[in-house]
């Protein structure tokens, strides 16, 4: 089966700070707004494209850091929004998941390639085996 598209979600702080303030439901100034970007990746990759189709060159970068989890956290903290697959807000803690907003949904239909690893020697025990079997090659 082919790759399907994971959804990625603009997030901010839903709870009043500056950040919050920054992004009101009409036309934010995005230049100004602090970022929180993926090191690398797919998701980077998607967060530089948005900056170019908003004529974004110079982004205000409050951290990069490398775990999409970390970042939820600190869209949660107020430090700044994020471009996360949403998958991660689905499966974020509550208080995380309470503490954030969409502000929009990525419109990029192109599928995230997910990688999936596995300890060789434990490939033999019947769940990661069963899991293992139904991976497209």
């Amino acid at each position: 089966p082919m790759p399907a598209p994971l959804a990625a979600g603009l997030l901010a702080p839903a709870r009043p700070c500056p950040v919050r303030n920054q992004v009101p439901v009409d036309k934010p100034d995005w230049a100004t707004v602090p970022f929180i970007m993926a090191d690398q990746g797919p998701v980077r990759r998607r967060i530089e494209l948005w900056f170019r189709r908003h004529k974004i060159s110079n982004p205000q970068i409050y951290a990069t850091v490398g775990g999409h989890e970390a970042r939820a956290s600190m869209v949660a903290l107020g430090c700044g929004v994020a471009l996360l697959p949403e998958v991660v807000l689905e499966n974020s803690p509550e208080p995380v998941r309470n503490r954030v907003m969409i502000l929009e949904r990525s419109d990029e239909k192109t599928p995230f390639e997910l990688g999936v690893c596995a300890q060789k020697k434990r490939l033999h025990e019947p769940l990661i085996d069963a899991f293992w079997k139904i991976l497209p090659n």
